[in-house]
């Protein structure tokens, strides 16, 4: 009689909570560097690439998962060195903080298109 190479079932039910608790570090890891890079982002970043009220202008582009292509190694170098418009940040954050600050950005969705203008600007002919 051959024997078979499978695994017993009762030894995969020992296995799976060893995986589950894996992935699930995996993911709390990954969870925490967003959350870093998130408050970083909001402590450096938001102030130029965020509009904080409809009167005051924005510096900087609008950053998300697409910025730059999505490239995470030129995400992190124009973080780290800068570009001629915006500094780099190389002397202020250690690279596992760019590193975070990327990782968050690849969480934020890419921005809606903005519906083309139809002309109508909301106020009544002749409401002046």
């Amino acid at each position: 009689m051959k024997r078979s190479a499978r695994i017993p079932r009762f030894r995969l039910l020992y296995l799976l909570p060893l995986a589950l608790a894996a992935s699930h570090a995996a993911f709390a890891q990954d969870d925490a560097q967003q959350k870093l890079g998130m408050r970083l982002f909001n402590q450096s970043c938001r102030v130029c690439h965020t509009k904080p009220t409809l009167t005051s202008p924005q510096y900087g582009p609008v950053l998300s998962m697409n910025t730059l292509g999505g490239k995470t190694e030129i995400m992190r170098e124009v973080i780290s060195n800068g570009t001629p418009r915006m500094p780099g940040f190389k002397y202020d954050f250690k690279p596992e903080q760019i590193d975070a600050i990327v990782a968050y950005l690849k969480t934020v969705p890419a921005p809606a298109e903005a519906a083309p203008n139809s002309g109508k600007t909301g106020v009544a002919p002749g409401a002046d």
